[in-house]
């Protein structure tokens, strides 16, 4: 057997002490607000301290080590694990009554996606769960946004030696685009701007929420995981002023976070000749085009909330509008309308914005942006040489040739993409869903999307699911979040033998 066991185990360890110490941050909250449950967060991190540092001493010559192979292995195994143990709390506090509800909400968080269980079929409500616990989903977002991997490299140098396996197994993208010479100082950049943009979400959001929802809700936003504090996500605010600021936080958070190191050396001008960004950027402007004429149009249209309130204004649709292109496509997920009661245009939008996503290097999930851009130029160019048989034609994208490598990974990519969608949706036809919700849960698992259609719409949660089908949606989820090679490689038995 090639891979090396002990390599993977040294920096398994790593993660775990580090998932430790993060679950004694819901504990403290717990405290704060003085709620019997808080000690289930300090015996798991006390727990995942001790397992995982003994991991760490204990091969702290082997975990040096690290090839390829090993760095896909840390990289799929530490979702799962950290899933695992993150479910604990849920299930020894009794906030859940079962382990795979507790692992599919800890999943749904870690992987971004914010489908939820919370709120239906015999689970509580969002509103009654304890604070911690909800502090506890929005962090597992926000580590997991910009990638639990990327920000060890950052607080452990250890880990700088074979550091790039990790980085390109983890960060989202058809390539992993170096800021620095150094993988851990290119990690401490990444991660220098997250916290900068999550800090300035929250004090923008503090004149309408408290310190407790505008944490919560900043986090959600930067991480593009969608787990909001309310039942009815964003929209049981009722303020545009809210809207208005996560919806600008969501398409900043679907932005290369390359792109947003270069802003910050000045370098403006090249980021606004980024092709991506491009047709990033016409892409919410277009559907948020399309939307308001939708909504504006539509008699059906209810804006959620108790008063059931119809669109009042040109304003209000344009507002809705963008705030729901820009959760969609960024892979959010948060929701100030039910997309379900609205024309057949409209949901005719958001179904095509379930396969976008955001741009490479951002935190946001789907397809991305970039890999639909390539996939174009390159019909296109199979066009031209339909023309020209002869002629050399190569793809560029920003003014750079494409490599063969990367588009012959674009393209198996989108086949793979598409490939899971099916295989999904019909395991889950199987499991007792109907055609629409079976496929808009694959979807929106494998995009981390989190609300869906059917029985899985923006105003329903995932509670009624069978147990095997949570279980079946959670590795989707965490195949999706991991682009579908760093999962689907372990599958292949020449990845485990010479």
């Amino acid at each position: 057997m090639i891979l090396n066991l002990k390599a993977v185990f040294g920096v398994m360890g790593a993660l775990l002490f580090f998932l430790g110490i993060a679950l004694l941050m819901p504990g403290i909250v717990g405290l704060i607000y003085s709620e019997s449950v808080s000690w289930t967060f300090f015996v798991t991190a006390v727990g995942s301290m001790v397992v995982g540092g003994g991991l760490f001493r204990g091969f702290a010559s082997d975990r040096k080590d690290l090839k390829v192979r090993e760095g896909f292995a840390v990289v799929a195994l530490a979702w799962l694990v950290l899933s695992i143990i993150g479910a604990i709390p849920f299930v020894l506090s009794g906030v859940l009554e079962t382990y795979t509800d507790a692992f599919f909400e800890t999943m749904s968080g870690f992987t971004t996606t914010g489908a939820t269980i919370l709120g239906g079929a015999g689970n509580p409500a969002i509103e009654d769960i304890p604070r911690s616990f909800l502090f506890w989903r929005s962090l597992a977002h926000w580590i997991g946004g910009m990638g639990i991997i990327v920000l060890t490299l950052a607080i452990l140098p250890v880990l700088g030696v074979g550091g790039m396996q990790l980085f390109k197994a983890e960060v989202p993208g058809p390539s992993a685009d170096k800021l620095t010479p150094r993988i851990r100082d290119t990690a401490k950049q990444l991660w220098i701007i997250y916290v900068g943009i999550t800090v300035a979400q929250i004090v923008l959001l503090l004149p309408v929420m408290s310190v407790f929802d505008a944490v919560n809700h900043a986090f959600a936003t930067m991480a593009t995981g969608g787990f909001s504090t309310r039942n009815g996500s964003v929209g049981d605010f009722g303020s545009a002023y809210v809207e208005w600021i996560i919806t600008l936080f969501m398409i900043l958070a679907g932005v290369n976070f390359a792109l947003h190191f270069r802003i910050l050396r000045g370098e403006i001008g090249s980021v606004f000749r980024n092709t991506e960004l491009k047709v990033y950027l016409s892409i919410v402007a277009v559907a948020t085009v399309l939307l308001t004429i939708s909504l504006w149009d539509s008699t059906a249209f209810l804006v959620q909330g108790e008063d059931g309130q119809r669109i009042a204004s040109l304003g209000e649709a344009v507002r809705v509008a963008a705030f729901q292109a820009s959760a969609i496509i960024t892979t959010t997920g948060f929701a100030t309308a039910d997309y379900e009661l609205w024309s057949a245009l409209g949901i005719g939008v958001i179904f095509a914005l379930f396969f976008v996503g955001g741009m490479a290097g951002s935190t946001g999930g789907g397809m991305k942006v970039v890999r639909h851009v390539l996939l174009f130029k390159n019909s296109f160019r199979e066009i031209k040489k339909l023309i020209h048989p002869s002629a050399v034609i190569p793809i560029r994208l920003s003014g750079k040739v494409v490599s063969a490598d990367v588009m012959r990974n674009v393209l198996s990519f989108a086949v793979l993409y598409l490939a899971l969608l099916v295989v999904g949706t019909i395991v889950l036809s199987f499991l007792g869903l109907d055609l629409l919700t079976g496929l808009g849960a694959a979807i929106s698992s494998v995009g981390n999307v989190g609300p869906a259609f059917g029985t899985l719409g923006p105003a329903e949660n995932y509670a009624h699911l069978p147990a095997l089908a949570k279980w079946v949606l959670a590795l989707m989820m965490m195949a999706g979040r991991l682009e579908l090679f760093t999962v689907l490689i372990l599958f292949f038995p020449t990845f485990w033998r010479r």
